[in-house]
């Protein structure tokens, strides 16, 4: 059976979550309990970090207290980077070859005998020569259905700084939760997939009128 949600000391009633961090040590002091959490539920974390960074989040990882040669052994623990996850052969961002994926690893780790998948990607690629706005923002839309109808939760990691105030509404929008300084609240900026998707489809007629 799969077990209650919590993330920062408060209860998930959502499984997306937009989560703003200003450095490195806030974001593995609030995250890393919940990683930990579901390594002791029987469940299976899937990381999707920068790949320059993947030798130092094992090494956090190991410091708060996780056997994470043991966890990656036994398929509990897995590590991907950027270009492994979110590009296809060609260097691209595909988002509905991405949102097939993510319905198929939920399948794979149910077969696998783990309870649940939980999902923390770093976004930062997206501002690194990454998708158009458009193709992030409707893939972090649609990603709710999938997220949804799996009960699957996933972290989304921006950093604020990044992020152009219009994007940064648009990110917001397509989450229902948010984590901000730490703190779990609903959002209530969120928008429906269904109306985000209108809502984009329109900004393109009208940016092509």
């Amino acid at each position: 059976m799969d077990h209650p949600l919590s993330l920062a000391g408060a209860p998930m009633d959502a499984f997306h979550v937009c989560a703003f961090f200003d450095s490195r040590d806030l974001e593995y002091d609030v995250l890393t309990p919940f990683y930990i959490q579901g390594f002791e539920n029987g469940e299976k974390n899937i990381h999707i970090i920068d790949p320059a960074l993947i030798d130092d989040h094992r090494l956090r990882l190991q410091r708060a207290g996780v056997d994470v040669a043991h966890c990656e052994a036994c398929g509990q623990l897995e590590i991907a980077s950027w270009p492994k996850a979110y590009f296809d052969g060609d260097g691209r961002f595909d988002k509905d070859r991405m949102l097939g994926m993510i319905d198929r690893m939920t399948a794979a780790t149910r077969e696998a005998g783990f309870t649940r998948l939980r999902i923390m990607g770093n976004m930062d690629w997206a501002f690194q020569d990454g998708p158009a706005k458009t193709d992030l923002i409707l893939y972090e839309s649609e990603v709710n259905e999938v997220l949804e109808r799996n009960c699957q939760p996933a972290i989304c990691v921006y950093d604020m700084a990044k992020l152009s105030g219009a994007t940064l509404m648009d990110v917001l929008r397509t989450h229902p939760l948010t984590l901000i300084n730490g703190v779990v609240q609903e959002n209530p900026f969120f928008t429906r997939p269904s109306d985000m998707m209108k809502e984009i489809e329109a900004r393109k007629a009208r940016a092509a009128a």
